[in-house]
């Protein structure tokens, strides 16, 4: 969110956030209609393939803005039986939509493309040919602009998208001027293998929309900075010495769930875990909108003197194996003469391998005690 936005209930944010990308989304598809018709016009009297698949390209610009729009406003219809969740997933599946649009698009303009270039037409153009695109260039480059602008405040991926291809039409449209004047000047016609290259784009970017939405609705690793900043807002806490295991489930964007385990003292109290836990997910979600479903506790040792030695020296395993990210929730029962913890493995081996290996060693370091490890998969960083 904005910075003007930030310290309002989370609630408001996400109210501002679809207001936002709906009337940037209703300037989007009026913008793109009126140069969509006049680059239809134009084209259509000069005769400029490129130039009509460039209208082309602005009518699907506006279609996905619309279907932008019906995304917001079903992924924030409210839970329901069937949902409990919500809806905010909808809001993929039409990217989805949009992405298909832009390859349909994409496809029909590069066989025009080939048509003419088997059968070549030449072009008329004329001064006022030239500065109708010359103007929609200039109004695609502050369109483009502005809507990336507004995406970046609202964290919105559609719009950031919208206007970094609003700028990319600028380009463009830049490459089917420039084959205009190179044809009144020489005589040369580079219209049918622009408009080539201009469908090429559009298949280029409907293919990595395809992929990128496919990313969200499949799941994929949690942003960093974000990971790094929930576990820093946990970590505040005095009774809690790490957290682990964090897994953020994407719902549709600003509808975000996550579950944690702490690591906490074991002389505390079932009691005093419930008021910290209540504490940190009224925390978690004030400072970042996501809600901390679930808590989970490891206990470390307070009173076992030895147990910190035995910690470290079995932590040097990480160093020996490039494949053993992690040791955590560490534990050593002197009455059950356990060692216990969490193993985080890369995905260059198999969990049973690997366990193998890091209980043979403990058991190896500390033959009166019987390692217990269990595998656990790095899924934030």
């Amino acid at each position: 969110m904005g910075n003007d936005n930030k310290d309002k209930p989370i609630e408001i944010q996400i109210k501002n956030r679809d207001t936002i990308i709906i009337r940037t989304s209703i300037l989007g598809i009026v913008a793109n209609v009126f140069l969509a018709g006049f680059k239809a016009l134009v084209g259509g009297l000069s005769g400029s393939i490129a130039i009509v698949l460039d209208a082309v390209n602005n009518l699907s610009d506006a279609l996905s803005s619309v279907i932008t729009i019906i995304g917001t406003k079903l992924a924030n219809r409210l839970p329901d039986k069937k949902h409990p969740l919500g809806h905010g997933r909808t809001e993929y599946l039409s990217a989805m939509i949009v992405a298909a649009i832009v390859l349909y698009a994409g496809g029909t303009s590069i066989l025009e493309s080939i048509k003419k270039i088997i059968t070549p037409q030449q072009a008329d153009y004329s001064a006022v040919t030239l500065i109708i695109i010359s103007v929609a260039i200039v109004v695609k480059i502050i369109l483009g602009r502005f809507v990336k602008k507004r995406g970046e405040k609202v964290n919105s991926g559609a719009l950031i998208a919208s206007g970094a291809d609003a700028t990319f039409d600028a380009i463009l449209s830049a490459s089917v001027l420039a084959s205009a004047i190179i044809y009144i000047t020489t005589g040369i016609s580079l219209e049918a293998w622009v408009g080539v290259i201009i469908s090429v784009v559009i298949i280029k970017s409907g293919i990595e929309m395809m992929i990128e939405t496919l990313d969200d609705i499949i799941g994929h690793r949690p942003d960093a900075e974000l990971t790094k900043r929930i576990k820093k807002l946990l970590c505040e806490e005095p009774q809690v010495r790490g957290a682990y295991d964090l897994i953020i489930s994407d719902y549709g964007p600003g509808k975000l769930y996550a579950t944690v385990h702490l690591e906490l003292p074991d002389v505390m109290s079932v009691e005093e875990v419930d008021i910290l836990t209540r504490k940190l997910q009224t925390k978690i979600y004030k400072e970042s909108g996501i809600v901390l479903i679930g808590v989970g506790v490891y206990s470390y040792n307070t009173k076992n003197p030895v147990a910190g030695k035995m910690r470290d020296d079995i932590s040097k395993l990480v160093r020996k194996y490039d494949w053993l990210i992690q040791i955590h929730g560490f534990f050593v029962d002197e009455e059950a003469k356990t060692i216990r913890f969490d193993a985080v493995l890369g995905f260059d081996i198999s969990s049973k391998e690997a366990i193998k290996i890091i209980t043979d060693e403990v058991n190896a370091m500390y033959p009166d005690y019987k390692a217990i490890v269990v595998p656990d998969v790095d899924v934030s960083d």
